[in-house]
């Protein structure tokens, strides 16, 4: 029989996966569970930092933008500490992230 281990509010949240028997696999589906629900906060955290960056930059707040890129790079640092991001993927998107800013100042 199939069971969830936690609720099924969204669609990506529900894992059918059969319950476990040892104390290792509860502990270890304990552990997957929490670990997930960090990931998914840092992922949200990394997506709004970033947007509200893009926005700034849209918006022509370029002065703002290059205050709030700081925050960024901060982010981004932290999330890759975490191996939640690869050291070279952060620092691609960091790096694309200050080019868009470079880019518009070009413009102006």
């Amino acid at each position: 029989m199939l069971i969830a281990p936690f609720s099924c509010k969204k669609k990506y949240f529900c894992h059918n996966v059969y319950m476990p028997i040892t104390k290792s696999a509860k502990k270890a589906l304990h552990q997957n569970i929490k670990r997930r629900k960090i990931n998914l906060q840092r992922k949200k955290n990394l997506k709004a930092v970033i947007k509200k960056y893009r926005q700034l930059i849209a918006a022509g707040q370029l002065e703002e933008a290059k205050k709030y890129l700081s925050q960024v790079y901060k982010t981004i640092d932290k999330i890759a500490k975490t191996k939640f991001l690869k050291k070279g993927k952060a620092n691609r998107l960091k790096a694309k992230l200050a080019s868009k800013l470079k880019e518009k100042n070009k413009a102006v």
